[in-house]
């Protein structure tokens, strides 16, 4: 059985997440014991308590879906190690996506993520900005779309290409607004305010590429020891400096799901995808993006021995 890993990006965080699993396995407790001392907070609380509104911040939420996901990978990685054959992430999840390849610890990567989570507030703050979820098809390609709302009001780009109908674009508010107008005019279904607190994955980010540079030159890579698909490349990452320079580079890119997802499929057209973290976002965006593939949500106890049985 070839098995490849997903890893969930910010939003399917959940007061509870985890709670089931470090209440039922010592070596989830462990996991996340592990990221609070290495970030010197009591972040598994956050985990399995909440509060919503500050687990959900950026600081918190990208290192609480890491060590969620860690955990899981920690319980079911002794039996399902031999089957995979690669993993992918969505935005923060990518960071996850190295951690499980051996590219990075799990102190490291916790570290790493909680700093980017950081310089993407930051960064909000300073170049206030938004992000929008474009639902249903257009006439106009959404480039198009976004370049022509970007000349007329502010930049705006295309973020994350997560379905041929879901596309999330960014930018200055008043370009998002604009674009948004402008995709419904091509007869987009819906377009959505997202609640975010800035322009993620679009120009505005640029500041925090500088402070995220100097994390990662600093952080420890190995070469990954399976392939990690990249959100920027939609292709494989197999050496650390390629995963040091496309984690830095994603934080101004479009999170190129649904080609990352597709080219997997090309190479691995049987494999059983298993989404690690709460909920099932992932799982869900690879039905509608290949036909018939194979997935897995696994996120709590029960869905780790139900994993478990499958694979042994």
């Amino acid at each position: 059985m070839d098995i490849v890993l997903l890893f969930p990006g910010q939003g399917s965080q959940k007061p509870g997440m985890g709670k089931d699993l470090a209440e039922s396995y010592p070596v989830a407790k462990a996991v996340f014991g592990e990221v609070d001392a290495a970030l010197g907070t009591d972040l598994s609380r956050l985990c399995f308590d909440g509060p919503a509104d500050e687990l959900t911040a950026t600081r918190n939420a990208q290192p609480a879906l890491f060590a969620h996901g860690a955990a899981v990978w920690a319980l079911t990685k002794d039996v399902l190690w031999p089957h995979v054959r690669a993993a992918a992430g969505h935005s923060l999840g990518e960071f996850t996506a190295y951690h499980a390849a051996d590219a990075i610890s799990l102190p490291g990567a916790a570290k790493l993520v909680r700093r980017r989570g950081e310089l993407m507030f930051e960064t909000g703050s300073t170049r206030p900005g938004t992000m929008a979820a474009i639902l249903g098809t257009t006439s106009i390609p959404i480039e198009e779309i976004c370049a022509r709302a970007s000349k007329e009001e502010g930049v705006v780009v295309p973020a994350n290409f997560n379905t041929d109908e879901q596309v999330v674009i960014s930018g200055a508010i008043s370009g998002v607004e604009r674009a948004m107008a402008l995709a419904k005019d091509a007869g987009a279904k819906r377009a959505i305010r997202l609640p975010v607190s800035g322009a993620f994955h679009s120009p505005l980010m640029e500041p925090a590429v500088v402070g995220l540079t100097d994390a990662i030159a600093t952080s420890a890579f190995t070469d990954p020891a399976f392939p990690v698909f990249s959100n920027v490349t939609a292709d494989a990452s197999t050496t650390a400096v390629d995963a040091k320079d496309l984690l830095l580079k994603q934080l101004t890119s479009p999170v190129r799901w649904s080609t990352e997802m597709r080219n997997i499929a090309g190479h691995f057209p049987d494999a059983l995808y298993v989404e690690m973290g709460p909920g099932n976002v992932l799982t869900g965006l690879m039905g509608r993006l290949v036909k018939d593939a194979q997935t897995f949500a696994c996120g709590s106890a029960a869905e780790v021995e139900k994993l478990l049985q499958m694979v042994s």
